[in-house]
């Protein structure tokens, strides 16, 4: 029988430098509205995150504590892009590199890198500022290395990373500006057909798992007829993003919901994905919490996979949870 191979999978790990441990607070300044700014606070203190720069000492844990493996992930959202631009801003780049210089050096050529929707800008939460970069996405690739479209054959088993955020273009694209717009849906058609073209090679003996950030691009991908064809060969999907188990359960019971437009764009954004979430059972679809999970749960950790070469087994996914001790500050 084959001997499994092991892929460890970390997902968010929103690591803060030196310039962004100096923004503290940043997502209430970016919120003007009163009541909003005191919803976002307790949404973040009971809920979310006291204090999301707060949890670097849960990469070091992860460092010390990953067992051996074949191929360690990362699957996206490397900084807290408290700019809500990516990696143009220095702060953001300044974390997200101090992040993927220490996965490096611990990993090396075993480590594969996915980007997150944090790496290259959004909207913040509430106030409606940042968005996609182009001068972000340049320096996720020229300067940090990291590729769109990754791929690694194990056996029968072809691992494959996509952008989500090029992916889901019609999603976050509005955030973007408008100058942009034209290099940006440049961009996604390329991507689309590199991701096209590994699955028209796909072998109807091979299988596939996918690492994509956010579950918002999947409805996306399902509308491309390359991936439609080969829908039953997608043996997994890793997703982030999401942070904590805790968002699946309402994101199953409103799957399908109509889509908001006239509350803003967190809204618009959020009812977008959730009109479409019906489509994420059909990729398989497999959560890789945050380092650091949600405050209400502390239910942060990462991933395994032991993977069958052969394809005679299916794929064990088991979670591997990271305590939060030493405790965050106040």
């Amino acid at each position: 029988m084959t001997a499994r191979r092991t892929v460890l999978v970390l997902s968010d790990p929103h690591y803060a430098g030196p310039i962004e441990q100096g923004r503290p607070g940043h997502e209430a300044k970016a919120v003007s509205n009163p009541v909003l700014r005191r919803l976002l606070g307790a949404y973040r203190r009971h809920i979310w995150l006291r204090d999301p720069l707060a949890h670097n000492h849960l990469l070091d844990r992860f460092l010390a504590t990953a067992p051996p493996a074949d191929l360690v992930v990362g699957n996206g959202d490397y900084s807290c892009d408290t700019a809500f631009v990516g990696l143009l801003d220095d702060g953001a780049f300044e974390s997200a590199a101090i992040c993927i210089g220490r996965l490096r050096d611990r990993f090396g050529a075993a480590l594969r890198l996915t980007y997150g929707d944090h790496e290259l800008g959004k909207y913040s939460l509430f106030g409606g500022q940042g968005g996609m970069r182009l001068g972000s996405w340049r320096r996720a690739g020229a300067e940090l290395g990291l590729e769109p479209c990754w791929q690694q054959t194990m056996g029968r088993h072809v691992l494959l990373g996509v952008v989500s955020s090029l992916v889901a273009l019609p999603v976050y694209g509005p955030e973007g500006l408008p100058d942009e717009a034209p290099e940006w849906a440049r961009l996604r058609r390329e991507h689309l057909a590199e991701i096209a073209s590994v699955f028209d090679r796909l072998q109807a003996d091979q299988r596939l798992i996918l690492f994509c950030h956010d579950p918002t691009a999947l409805p996306y991908l399902q509308a491309e007829a390359a991936v439609r064809r080969k829908l039953p060969q997608i043996e997994a999907t890793i997703v982030g993003h999401l942070h904590t188990p805790l968002v699946l359960w309402p994101s199953r019971l409103l799957a399908g919901m109509p889509r908001i437009g006239f509350l803003g764009n967190a809204v618009r954004r959020f009812s977008t994905a959730l009109n479409q979430a019906r489509h994420w059972r059909t990729f398989r679809m497999r959560l890789c919490p945050s380092l650091a999970g949600c405050q209400l749960r502390r239910d942060g950790g990462f991933l395994s996979l032991a993977i069958d070469p052969s394809a005679a087994r299916p794929t064990a996914i088991r979670f591997h949870p990271l305590p939060w001790d030493p405790a965050p500050r106040p």
